[in-house]
């Protein structure tokens, strides 16, 4: 069986068209990961009244698979360098199966969180390793399109989750939404096993940081956590202090340890390189605004302007099907001419957005809306796939896989710090301004019937507006840090040769 499994690897790989399987083997780890994060959104009341607990409770289901996903991500990077991207992106596939398995049999909520995690596991391997296959596997005259057409079919399953997940729990039940996940996982293994190339380990003899795992994991645990936890805890409390002053002494322990160990798990030098830093910085900006977008919008259409939840998600579904109708153009456009023009033009289409968001107000132009955030999803396809590309062929071969992880964590921490920042400004301005007109200490501002809608819609603009101002600084900010980034690229036709066992 281990021989039949071998035979196609030398054989395919050296064809040029191999490397669209390649492609498309990743596509379905990328859908899977991708759906299962709009699609339990979705649940989440559903499983609250099933398990019988509260919200704060059931909250962990996300939040668990969330930070799991985020602070294993360079690590997993990193043993992927080490031990072959195959081994462990087809491993992923198993993990995320069977965690998928059991959150489908979970009889309880705490069942159901530890199963969660379990799936976390499998989606970092998964997502760590994604991005440096592809770039493995595709010249530099081709991996933006490559790294495009993955950010078209993830922006589309995102945007479908929540329809599948509704019809899925209509129909079947919650259990379905996992129980989906096992076919194709099942498929995405055998593709896996049959079409990605093997990989050699390392010729170095590397030791794995156990110390710089450990302390960057919990530290960065710590600091999400913190920004997670802080609204509901308040920011002054006890807890959430301890919370930051942990994570500071970890994440400065991290450092340290990666400065003086001979193997570190983050090179930290990877750093030096402009195109890795800012490429990496603006990725996390650029997710941080479009989630702080896709938080508060919700809040604004069902609120403000009283639409149903149906309406509001039709509303927002432009967002990631402009992204992926974009993306794959973008990609190929940057392999051509260079990341910046790309990487600038879709940080100033973005800021172009948020300066139309600006003039929202009680009632509104459904055309204009409708255009401002179609705005904002051409901008996010423009620039995601060249800056994912940038950052990998400025990375070195063999550190491909950590530098997926790190791409891929901050991604996550822009998406993590976009929506708790965000709700941190616009609930602090909301209740600064209801007080002032007299209303202290307000929980629940709409459900609250002494307070005139007018006050309402008032509090609620006035932090909204200025969230959406600081979304623009931030977009302007990222355009000038984009158009400061050198177009670096590793134009090697060898790279689809850099597969052991060709």
């Amino acid at each position: 069986m281990k021989k039949l499994l071998a035979l196609p690897h030398p054989f395919f790989s050296e064809r040029p068209t191999w490397k669209w399987f390649i492609l498309t083997t990743v596509l379905i780890g990328a859908t899977m990961s991708a759906l299962d994060v709009s699609i339990v959104n979705v649940a989440m009341p559903t499983l609250k009244n099933d398990f019988n607990v509260s919200m704060a409770t059931i909250e962990w289901v996300a939040i668990a698979y969330m930070l799991t996903l985020t602070i294993f991500l360079p690590l997993f990077g990193r043993l992927a360098d080490m031990y072959g991207r195959s081994k462990l992106y087809t491993f992923g596939f198993v993990v995320f199966t069977i965690g998928s398995l059991f959150c489908g049999m979970s009889p309880n909520a705490s069942f159901m969180i530890g199963a969660r995690i379990l799936q976390a596991v499998g989606a970092g391997l998964l997502q760590a390793n994604s991005v440096a296959i592809i770039t493995q596997a595709f010249p530099a005259t081709e991996r933006g399109k490559a790294i495009g057409i993955q950010g078209a079919v993830q922006a589309i399953s995102m945007s479908v989750g929540p329809f599948v997940g509704g019809l899925l729990i209509a129909a079947i039940g919650w259990r379905a939404i996992f129980y989906v996940n096992i076919p194709i996982g099942i498929f995405g293994v055998i593709a896996a096993l049959f079409i990605l190339p093997p990989q050699k380990k390392s010729d170095k003899k590397e030791k794995i940081d156990f110390l710089g795992a450990a302390t960057f994991a919990s530290g960065l645990a710590f600091l999400v956590l913190a920004f997670n936890m802080g609204d509901k805890l308040g920011w002054g409390s006890k807890t959430i202090i301890v919370y930051f002053i942990n994570a500071v002494i970890l994440l400065s322990a991290f450092v340290i340890t990666e400065l003086n160990v001979k193997h570190p798990m983050i090179d930290l030098s990877l750093f030096k390189n402009g195109t890795f830093l800012i490429g990496n910085l603006t990725g996390m900006l650029s997710y941080y605004v479009l989630f702080a977008v896709l938080f508060l919008m919700p809040f604004y259409l069902e609120r403000v302007l009283n639409m149903s939840v149906a309406m509001t998600g039709m509303l927002l579904t432009p967002i990631p099907l402009a992204m992926a109708v974009v993306a794959p153009f973008s990609g190929h456009i940057s392999d051509k001419y260079g990341a910046r023009i790309m990487t600038t033009s879709g940080m100033a289409l973005s800021a172009i957005a948020c300066a139309g968001l600006m003039f929202l107000g009680t009632t509104v132009n459904m055309a204009v809306l409708l255009s401002e955030l179609i705005i904002l999803g051409v901008g996010m396809g423009l620039f995601t796939p060249p800056n994912n590309s940038a950052i990998m062929s400025a990375a070195p071969k063999e550190k491909w896989g950590v530098a997926g992880g790190v791409l891929n964590m901050m991604r996550s921490l822009g998406l993590i710090f976009g929506v708790d920042i965000s709700g941190l400004i616009f609930s602090s301005l909301e209740h600064k301004y209801l007080a002032e007109k007299g209303y202290q200490h307000v929980e629940h501002v709409f459900r609250n019937t002494s307070i005139p809608l007018a006050d309402k819609d008032g509090a609620f603009m006035h932090g909204f507006l200025v969230v959406i101002l600081v979304l623009l600084i931030i977009n302007i900010g990222g355009t000038l840090l984009s158009v400061s980034k050198k177009d670096e690229g590793v134009l090697d036709s060898e790279a689809a040769k850099e597969f052991e066992g060709v």
